[in-house]
């Protein structure tokens, strides 16, 4: 039991880590700064759900799914820094979004649909991200003949999951604590880290791909 209870606190903090709950905790209330507090609340119960189906199921048929479309670890890495370089230059630039307070309920009602973060991109790629899809193919590798342990992976995952839906929800507070000038500051400097992670996204990519040596 003392070594099932070791397993599943290494395999929770690796991904904690690698999902980086904290990390995306200022990017979560900057993408909902300017949303009403219900929609905010939607986001982050159904964020970190759909991030779990994701990567239940990239956990599970991860190796299938490469071997089948004939796509490489290095094109995930790749495709994931094209996406968040896209959403860094909104944050960077500071795009102007639906500004909530002026508008009425239905209107309100329409814009949250319509600007739904849930899947992109808070699910993809902020918290299942080819990192954490890495990861959680290589677990599943390495207890192939453990089912029991491949089973503590995918608890892992989920309490994780569990403790980003409470983080999340809990952004308001610390929004309204910032003020709209602490956010926007913050909205620029998650949008500049941002950059440097998709980049580092392509490197890795690049790297992996033709197997270059950088020692």
């Amino acid at each position: 039991m003392i070594e099932l209870l070791k397993t599943l606190f290494a395999i929770f903090s690796a991904l904690f880590f690698t999902i980086d709950i904290l990390g995306n905790l200022p990017i979560f209330i900057s993408l909902t700064a300017n949303y009403s507090p219900r929609f905010q609340r939607k986001m982050a119960i159904k964020g970190p759900i759909v991030a779990f189906f994701i990567l239940t199921a990239f956990a599970l048929l991860g190796n299938f799914i490469l071997e089948w479309f004939g796509l490489s670890l290095p094109a995930f890495k790749f495709a994931g820094g094209i996406l968040l370089l896209f959403l860094s230059i909104d944050m960077v630039m500071a795009n102007p979004e639906p500004q909530m307070k002026s508008e009425s309920g239905a209107a309100k009602k329409e814009t949250d649909l319509r600007q739904d973060i849930s899947v992109f991109p808070l699910a993809i790629p902020l918290l299942s991200g080819p990192a954490s899809m890495t990861l959680l193919i290589l677990m599943m590798k390495e207890y192939q003949s453990q089912p029991l342990n491949q089973l503590i992976v995918i608890i892992a995952l989920l309490l994780n999951m569990i403790l980003c839906c409470i983080a999340f929800k809990y952004a308001t507070y610390i929004a309204k604590f910032l003020g709209r000038s602490g956010i926007n500051v913050l909205t620029r400097i998650f949008g500049v880290l941002l950059t440097a992670l998709a980049c580092q996204f392509f490197i890795d990519g690049i790297i992996e791909a033709f197997h270059i040596n950088i020692n």
